[in-house]
């Protein structure tokens, strides 16, 4: 891809997505199922009281403590601007661009090649990259990269994805249960038999599978407006969707360990860090690469056309 950065003479605006909105809705609606499981089971109102302290402790841990949670589970280190000099200058021109505090910068010690961004809001927010990613990637690429990984932040994607992790916990929670403690006050033990089914069912596919699928919507909406905003905070779209074909066949070749540390970080990169074949390619996190580069290209194009389409200046 020929290199071509569109220009930046205007301050750009960080419009969200309405992700406010999106999550209070999606609050409301994983609590509704919660409440619709327990009303039909007639869970026993301790048992329940569990599972909403369990999603109400998620949450704020999730939440409150992300950007710690996630650079500790990654093992990277912070690196100053002597370190890192053309990291530093890449993210400060984009977070001055976005009218936003400068993050913290790490490097996770791994040749898998990602990146990530987290932290509960502008002020609170760190980037990290991967040595593999900065080894593999040029200038141009990387800042792609940062610029998709800087509107997770600016877009509070954050809270979004804390809040549809913790309700499907207390989803899944919900379920087993059902499975091992039944349902049912004593006006309802005549329906035992039936309780226990619908507690196997919900617990073994129904609840885990809506729970994975709410998730895996979240996260994917969530990756394709970053890569739209981060491309319009660079102003280059193809930059971006070359990263993601080098990163993809990268970490292919060279996936992340499966601890427990890379899958609680998996869903903030930038690129599935781990091998997904066959059917789990279904439950995936992120969205197709090839998906995801058409949009990026088409993106690039109409770019061109506007571009082209407005009037010359004349000095």
């Amino acid at each position: 891809m020929a290199a071509r950065v569109l220009p930046m003479n205007e301050k750009f605006k960080v419009h969200g997505h309405f992700n406010g909105l999106k999550t209070t809705l999606l609050f409301a609606l994983m609590w509704a199922v919660i409440m619709l499981i327990w009303w039909l089971t007639g869970a026993r109102s301790g048992t329940f009281g569990i599972y909403i302290a369990i999603g109400l402790i998620t949450t704020f841990l999730s939440y409150w403590f992300s950007d710690r949670i996630a650079i500790a589970s990654m093992r990277a280190q912070p690196v100053s601007e002597q370190q890192a000099p053309e990291l530093y200058q890449i993210v400060r021109e984009l977070s001055s661009r976005a009218g936003k505090p400068m993050p913290k910068i790490y490097i996770a010690p791994t040749n898998s090649p990602n990146a990530f961004a987290t932290g509960r809001n502008e002020r609170h927010a760190a980037v990290c990259c991967t040595q593999g990613i900065l080894n593999m990637l040029d200038a141009r690429e990387i800042r792609g990269v940062l610029g998709h990984e800087l509107m997770h932040v600016y877009n509070h994607d954050i809270l979004t994805s804390a809040v549809a992790s913790a309700m499907a916990t207390v989803i899944t929670y919900l379920g087993y249960g059902l499975m091992y403690f039944g349902g049912g006050n004593d006006s309802r033990n005549r329906d035992s038999g039936i309780l226990s089914l619908i507690g196997v069912l919900a617990s073994s596919i129904l609840v885990p599978i809506g729970a994975s699928l709410i998730q895996m919507a979240i996260s994917r909406t969530r990756e394709y407006d970053a890569d739209e905003d981060g491309s319009r905070l660079t102003g280059d779209p193809e930059a971006l969707a070359s990263a993601l074909a080098k990163i993809t066949s990268g970490a292919e070749a060279n996936p992340m360990p499966q601890t427990a540390g890379t899958q609680s970080a998996a869903a903030l990169m930038i690129a599935n860090p781990f091998s997904v074949q066959g059917f789990s390619k279904l439950f995936s996190t992120h969205p197709p690469t090839s998906d995801r580069i058409a949009r990026l290209m088409q993106m690039s194009q109409e770019m061109r056309l506007s571009q082209s389409q407005q009037p010359t200046q004349i000095h």
